[in-house]
């Protein structure tokens, strides 16, 4: 790696660590809009909210998430009174996950709530540069997505 890469890839992980910590995302125990809620927790809800019954394997793939990760986190909603497993189809082999009603209220107000955090943060961020800020969280995302998940790069350590 060349000094300037190198410089530049320290700058960009302080930069990230600071939005990270800016944001909140770094509170294991709450959403960065402030619910009680964790991170991983809200997600899933969302993505199941969003997307109707999913099967764990599926929610997984959409979060990025270990098998284990993924089984304590739907095992932590259904504990809620969050989350319920189904069969469906007539295969019993498969497991369909489902939000229960009390699961799509707090959805509800989870979205509530990160919509009023995200649009707080729109407004602090003047409105010439918006759709450059959007554009470079675009670019983080394609090249973080072409990245091996974190799971990836330990499981290939020990190899």
């Amino acid at each position: 790696m060349l000094d300037d890469e190198l410089d530049q890839a320290v700058a960009l992980q302080g930069r990230i660590t600071a939005f990270v910590r800016a944001f909140g995302l770094h509170q294991p125990d709450r959403t960065p809009c402030g619910t009680p809620v964790p991170s991983s927790e809200a997600h899933a809800v969302g993505e199941l909210d969003r997307d109707g019954p999913l099967t764990q394997t599926a929610l997984g793939e959409r979060l990025r998430l270990e098998k284990s990760t993924v089984s304590r986190i739907v095992s932590q909603l259904t504990s809620r009174g969050w989350v319920c497993r189904a069969n469906r189809d007539g295969d019993g082999r498969l497991v369909w996950l489902e939000l229960t009603p009390d699961g799509r209220r707090a959805a509800g107000e989870l979205a509530v709530a990160r919509a009023a955090r995200f649009a707080d943060l729109l407004r602090n961020i003047p409105a010439e540069q918006r759709p450059a800020v959007i554009a470079a969280l675009t670019t983080l995302v394609d090249a973080a997505g072409g990245q091996p998940a974190a799971a990836e790069v330990r499981g290939a350590a020990r190899d």
